[in-house]
């Protein structure tokens, strides 16, 4: 069975590397798993220390999605199998690695280019609002859609949520409502578009 993040590294021109991050099950829209969160964590700090790597680029494998949230199907199973205080374990391992993570993101001490091609919803939010460069596309989709199941607008949406105009920000978290790219870009939360063909040149 294939690894669910692709890691890789690109040679650049001046004889240095770009690192490749490519999430990579797109048969769940690429939702986070704890292994994915793992493999991200240790890439992302391994790199930041190489001096080798100048950059990083952190992407969705697929046509549909760059990452649709949090798996949160791992915990409806593990619910069938677990005891309780088993799943609170998961469950507490889980957002603290992936919140941990999203900070990394939003600290990385190199340049760091996210590209949400297709959609990006919850804890895709969290990976894409921290980086450097936010890149959308025209199928770009986004949503903080954790209130439809109970829970609150996490992975750093009160940081987000409040920076953006108006109550624009109050108004997304409180519905779950989903926008486009070129709406990410007029709320703040993202940077460039292009093309989605143009995503691999």
């Amino acid at each position: 069975m294939s690894e669910p993040v692709r890691i890789e590294t690109r040679p650049t021109a001046d004889g240095r590397r770009i690192g490749m991050l490519t999430l990579d099950s797109p048969a769940s829209l690429n939702a986070l798993s704890l292994e994915m969160i793992q493999l991200l964590q240790a890439a992302l700090t391994r790199w930041e220390q190489d001096p080798a790597i100048v950059c990083v680029l952190l992407q969705g494998a697929g046509e549909k999605a760059f990452c649709a949230g949090g798996d949160i199907r791992s915990f409806y199973y593990r619910k069938q199998e677990a005891s309780y205080s088993e799943l609170f374990g998961y469950a507490r391992d889980f957002f603290l690695q992936e919140y941990r993570l999203d900070h990394h993101i939003h600290c990385y001490g190199k340049p760091l280019v996210c590209v949400a091609d297709g959609i990006c919803m919850g804890g895709g939010i969290g990976l894409f609002a921290g980086a450097g460069f936010r890149v959308v596309t025209e199928k770009s989709l986004f949503a903080m859609p954790e209130v439809t199941i109970g829970l609150y607008p996490d992975v750093g949406a009160s940081w987000f949520l409040s920076r953006m105009p108006g109550r624009l920000g109050l108004w997304l978290g409180l519905t779950g409502a989903r926008f486009n790219g070129a709406d990410a870009i007029g709320l703040g939360l993202a940077d460039h578009a292009m093309g989605s063909r143009e995503r691999a040149e």
